[in-house]
Parts: C-alpha cells; sequence; structure tokens
C-alpha cells in the first residue's frame, strides 16, 4: 500500500493557480513516517478524470484526490467518481446534516435565508451527494464534507479545508501504518564532480547495501549567492532503513573523498 495525491482543476495547469498540496501531503505523511509515493494532476475534463479514477480504484493504495467537489458546472469529481465505480450519486444523510447547519450559521437568524426549501439552498445539497457508500470527511472550516470511498478520499481544493481534512484521514483510518517502517537519510555537497565520474561508486553503494537508495541531485549553481553555492554542485546522499544508512553512508562519503572532490556535510 502506498499513497498517492490527484490534484484536479484547469486553473492547476494553466498556471492561475499554483499547486501547494503537494508539498503539504508530503509533509504531513513524512511526521507521520509515511512518504507519498506519487502524484497526478488533471485538468476539468470527465472522461480523463473517470478514467483515472477507474485505474487507482483497482489499485491498492490510499489516494488523496483535491479538487472538483462543488456543485458548479466546473466540477466533476463526485460524478466522475460515482462513474468509475459504476454507482450512482446519493445524497448523504451526514452531509446533507452538516450543509444544512452551514445553512443556518450563514443565515445568522434570517429565516428567509434559513428556509431549506429556497432553491439556492437546495442547489446546496448537491455538494453532499456522493457516490452510493460513501462516508463523508468532516470539513473543519465550513462544515461542506468531503467523501471517502475505500482508501480514496476527496476534498475540495481549497488548502484551508483540503489540508486539515488530510490530517483527520490519515489519524482516523492510517494510525497503523505510522512509523512502521524506520527509514532515515543523509547526504552531502560535492562540487564540480561530474555525476558519471560518482555513478560507479553509487551503484557500488546499492549493491553492498540492498535497500538502501543512493539520490543525486544535480545543481549547476547559482552565481548571485556569492559563495561556493554559486558554482555547479550535487547534494548527494543515501536512505533506507535506519540501521543500514551510517554504513551506506559513510561508504558513499569515503569514496568521493577519495576522488578528491571539495565536499560539505549537512
Amino acid at each position: 500500500m502506498g499513497f498517492g495525491l490527484i490534484v484536479i482543476g484547469d486553473e492547476i495547469l494553466s498556471g492561475r493557480r499554483e499547486d501547494k498540496h503537494m508539498r503539504r501531503a508530503i509533509e504531513l505523511l513524512a511526521a507521520r513516517g509515511l512518504a507519498l509515493d506519487w502524484a497526478e494532476y488533471i485538468g476539468d475534463e470527465r472522461d480523463r478524470i473517470t478514467a483515472t479514477l477507474r485505474r487507482t480504484f483497482a489499485g491498492s493504495d490510499v489516494v488523496f484526490c483535491t479538487g472538483g467537489i462543488g456543485a458548479t458546472p466546473d466540477d466533476h469529481t463526485r460524478q466522475c467518481a460515482a462513474a468509475a465505480l459504476g454507482v450512482e450519486l446519493a445524497l448523504h444523510p451526514d452531509a446533507r446534516e452538516q450543509i444544512a447547519l452551514r445553512v443556518a450559521e450563514t443565515a445568522e437568524g434570517d429565516p428567509v435565508k434559513a428556509d431549506l426549501t429556497r432553491p439556492e439552498n437546495q442547489h446546496r445539497f448537491k455538494m453532499g451527494e456522493f457516490p452510493a457508500g460513501a462516508r463523508i470527511i468532516p470539513n473543519s472550516y465550513n462544515r461542506i464534507p468531503g467523501f471517502s470511498v475505500a482508501d480514496h478520499h476527496f476534498m475540495p481544493g481549497f488548502p484551508v479545508m483540503a489540508w486539515p481534512m488530510m490530517e483527520w484521514v490519515l489519524d482516523h483510518y492510517y494510525p497503523s501504518l505510522f512509523h512502521r517502517d524506520a527509514e532515515q537519510s543523509r547526504a552531502f555537497y560535492v562540487f564540480e564532480a561530474p555525476e558519471s565520474t560518482l555513478t560507479p561508486l553509487m551503484e557500488q553503494v546499492q549493491d553492498t547495501f540492498p535497500g538502501i537508495r543512493v539520490f543525486s541531485l544535480p545543481s549547476v549553481g547559482d552565481v548571485s549567492r556569492g559563495d561556493r553555492f554559486g558554482r555547479r554542485h550535487i547534494d548527494l546522499g543515501v536512505k533506507g532503513p535506519a540501521e543500514l544508512v551510517p554504513a551506506a553512508y559513510a561508504m558513499l562519503l569515503g569514496g568521493v573523498s577519495a576522488m578528491g572532490f571539495e565536499i560539505v556535510e549537512q
């Protein structure tokens, strides 16, 4: 079981808004000893959303899906989730209750605005129409819930709503997975070293320590800094089981040092 993220919305792909969900998902998972395994971005196109969800529903991953669960013409996620599952949308009773409470709160004592039979209030209940069999995700910001189906969890695109909902899902459904695999990482910077020169050593470290993954993140440098990081450098390190990291790191560091390259440990 891995963790995935689907971010839905034309505004992300067009650049009108910048995605912030992936970084936050990584942080929330890391705080619980977990990691994000993959992420996908999809525009507001029904066939593509449905096909993506049909594929991910067939897998075993926990999937967070943000965006498109409102009730405006460009919101399709609820309908696509139902289509991918081959079920109908239905007004969830708990969602109806929460939306009704929200209507009452925003009415501020005005009986006309609080009238649930008004067309605008009836339309609000569409935000509580979820695939049959879904469970609600509480929304601490404005009560309008998200929903879960199996290990897929759907929430609004607004970070102020989505991020507490992600936390609730993790803490409510998956605490048994927290900190189950003790994984660590260590890294250092190496300057003016070609990756091709370092690759045989990296492969040797991985062969010597099964379960260890060596990572190499090259940078051309930022000349505006005026320090050593203005030069070409590589963020080089190892990650994997905590009991293997110290020895693997020592082998990598020692090998690069023997090559004579400048190193700065992190």
